[in-house]
């Protein structure tokens, strides 16, 4: 019970992952069943919709907008800063810290992770390690994109007698950028507007929140 309970959020929303993405993939599969039906074609089988290009491409082209959302935000955080937002670092703090904040090499502690205590590229890496992971999920998810995308147009072209594009093309065509822009736009849109109302709303009991009853142009790390 302590595990569960030490590592409830993020259960809850690993929970709330495989339950969206299961509703996503029966309501995906049972409307693409539907086209075929309207246009004389037999229904597809489940396994082979959730295989199919149509499937990897809708949940590709959502994966790698958060991942960069994420991905942006957290290089953003080390240099930039929001006064008054628990999103940001108070004023004076830009930067990636020293060795000592940052609790590495000498100024290590005791239970420290062992790259934090090492030096050299090691340590190099674990320092970025958010933001490495971040980008290369970000950029295998827009791969992955691109690539059922294309098998996707070609699918129509073929559809409507017109010759297929290679995956380069594909790269340049309305169809990618409407599908990434989309995503994009509205990523930025909810992280934005979490910074800025940040300052002025609060809810409590939130780690995400400032105490309620901080000034609004004080940031979080400012009020403890």
């Amino acid at each position: 019970m302590r595990a569960l309970r030490d590592n409830s959020l993020s259960i809850l929303f690993g929970a709330l992952f495989v339950l969206a993405l299961c509703g996503q993939s029966v309501a995906g599969w049972l409307e693409n069943n539907e086209k075929l039906q309207q246009h004389g074609q037999p229904a597809e089988s489940f396994a082979a919709f959730v295989t199919s290009s149509e499937f990897v491409v809708d949940v590709a082209e959502n994966w790698q907008s958060e991942f960069l959302q994420f991905f942006l935000f957290i290089a953003a955080t080390i240099w930039l800063i929001q006064r008054g937002s628990p999103e940001s670092k108070k004023p004076g703090d830009e930067g990636p810290g020293s060795d000592e904040e940052q609790f590495v090499g000498e100024h290590a502690q005791p239970d420290s992770p062992e790259w934090a205590r090492v030096g050299g590229i090691r340590q190099l890496v674990y320092s970025n390690s958010l933001l490495l992971v971040m980008g290369t999920v970000f950029v295998l998810s827009w791969l992955a994109q691109s690539l059922a995308g294309t098998v996707v147009m070609n699918a129509e072209n073929a559809d409507h007698g017109q010759p297929p594009i290679a995956w380069i093309e594909y790269l340049g065509t309305p169809d990618f950028w409407n599908r990434t822009l989309q995503n994009w736009q509205s990523e930025f849109l909810a992280v934005g507007a979490m910074i800025a109302l940040s300052i002025f709303l609060r809810q409590r009991g939130s780690s995400e929140s400032k105490p309620v009853g901080t000034p609004h142009h004080v940031s979080a790390e400012e009020a403890k």
